[in-house]
């Protein structure tokens, strides 16, 4: 079988991107709503209140010179979050059919590689929240589910679009 363009392997993981976004979102969001109390808590006070993507948001504004309500940071916020998590779906589009690895279990890796990069070391290392040793042990727990989540699905999501791909 004739391999596709980059193009075509960029658009097709920017679609799994935005699927397994949402996916994760919901995964993350039952896995939080399970958390006890003290637990939530305990990290809605380590990041202030604030998503952070909403801190994003707010960055952007201030550089933009302006300020942002509370709601519009929320919303801003969210769409940085699924331009990144699209984003790393046209990453993952590239990289996938060029992977010696199954396809599963590239996208595992995948996920936990994005969770790593991101949510343990990127967002602390820009100030959008504080080092990871200020979360309880459940928040990095629930950001790794996640992430394997929106790896799994940009994987099978891939699979089922391009069939007979390198690694399905």
């Amino acid at each position: 079988m004739a391999r596709q363009s980059v193009t075509a392997d960029i658009v097709e993981g920017a679609i799994a991107g935005a699927i397994a976004t949402w996916l994760m979102g919901k995964t993350t969001t039952a896995l939080y709503k399970r958390q006890s109390e003290a637990v939530r808590r305990r990290e809605n006070r380590a990041r202030g209140g604030k998503t952070a993507y909403a801190v994003a948001a707010d960055r952007v504004a201030k550089l933009a010179g302006t300020k942002l309500t509370k709601k519009q940071s929320e919303k801003y916020g969210s769409e940085i979050h699924w331009a990144l998590g699209i984003g790393v779906g046209a990453v993952y589009g590239v990289l996938r059919p060029r992977s010696q690895l199954p396809t599963m279990a590239s996208g595992l890796l995948f996920g936990a590689a994005v969770w790593l990069l991101t949510d343990e070391i990127a967002t602390p290392a820009l100030g959008l929240t504080p080092g990871p040793a200020k979360f309880p042990w459940q928040t990095h727990a629930r950001g790794l589910a996640g992430h394997l989540v929106l790896g799994g699905a940009m994987s099978a999501t891939l699979a089922a679009i391009q069939p007979g791909a390198r690694g399905s």
